[in-house]
């Protein structure tokens, strides 16, 4: 409790004994409009906006560190939990941050990547990755084996693509510059659903939107959400995927031969696939 008094005291510029007051007072069963009106002596006058703030901050770090135990036990159980990996959990300040540091252990369901390292193809995925070859090709035939149904250099090189996609999207520093694209640069997009014309009248002002996500007023983004949940809308918030992929390469990429080539087109389905989607959501 005393490390969210200090986070909360800080995040907010209040008082430590302001904070540790409202808190005790919500405890107790008290109401943002009661605590405002008839307990400011407590919490050296705090208004409403003040309140709120303190409670929608306090619930999100109970949360996170709610969210933190959770994933702790879970690669505790799984043996996998090391000092480093630890720290970066308990330093991580954001539910998303959270998520990052644990992506890459998250119990995978048989995706791409995964069927192609059961394949055997997670070595040369590794050398590609690293562009200590200068001929893929060459080294993928190496890893062509019929009883793991890798028929073909085009095979091998496929799987090694799904395995290294994977990998750039479990990567925290490209997640988080991909979060900022998506903060600055996203675009709300709607468009009327097929068929839907008539019945979605009301909407017709979305029927072919786009316009900056950061700029769009709280009243449309509500529009064009409700729109989108009643069935009449397609919504997309999005960025320009040509900049998520010029930054991804710019930090991944080294050289610019073969190998490179290879990473360009694992970051591209990276993107597409998983990332955009994944960062979408949330």
């Amino acid at each position: 409790m005393t490390q969210i008094i200090t986070s909360l005291s800080r995040e907010l510029s209040l008082e430590a004994w302001q904070v540790s007051h409202t808190l005790a007072l919500f405890e107790e069963g008290a109401t943002i409009p009661f605590i405002a009106r008839y307990r400011k002596e407590r919490t050296g006058g705090l208004d409403e906006v003040n309140l709120l703030e303190i409670k929608k901050l306090n619930d999100r770090l109970i949360a996170l560190d709610q969210r933190r135990d959770a994933i702790r036990s879970a690669l505790e159980e799984r043996g996998l939990l090391t000092p480093e990996l630890d720290a970066s959990l308990t330093s991580a300040g954001s539910m998303s941050d959270l998520e990052d540091v644990y992506l890459p252990y998250k119990p995978k369901r048989k995706t791409k990547g995964v069927l192609a390292i059961e394949k055997g193809l997670e070595p040369l995925a590794r050398m590609i990755m690293s562009e200590h070859i200068t001929d893929p090709m060459k080294t993928a035939h190496g890893f062509i084996s019929r009883e793991r149904g890798v028929v073909s250099v085009d095979d091998a090189l496929q799987g090694a693509r799904d395995i290294m996609a994977e990998w750039v999207n479990e990567r925290m520093p490209v997640r988080h510059r991909l979060r900022r694209l998506f903060h600055f640069e996203a675009r709300l997009v709607s468009s009327v659903k097929k068929g839907k014309e008539q019945e979605g009248e009301k909407y017709k002002s979305y029927f072919a939107w786009e316009e900056p996500a950061s700029k769009a007023p709280s009243h449309r983004i509500l529009a064009v959400l409700r729109g989108e949940k009643e069935g009449y809308l397609q919504v997309k918030i999005l960025p320009e995927k040509e900049k998520a992929v010029e930054i991804i390469l710019k930090y991944l990429i080294k050289g610019s031969g073969e190998a490179a080539r290879q990473k360009e087109m694992a970051v591209r389905d990276a993107v597409t696939r998983m990332l955009f989607p994944s960062l979408e959501n949330e």
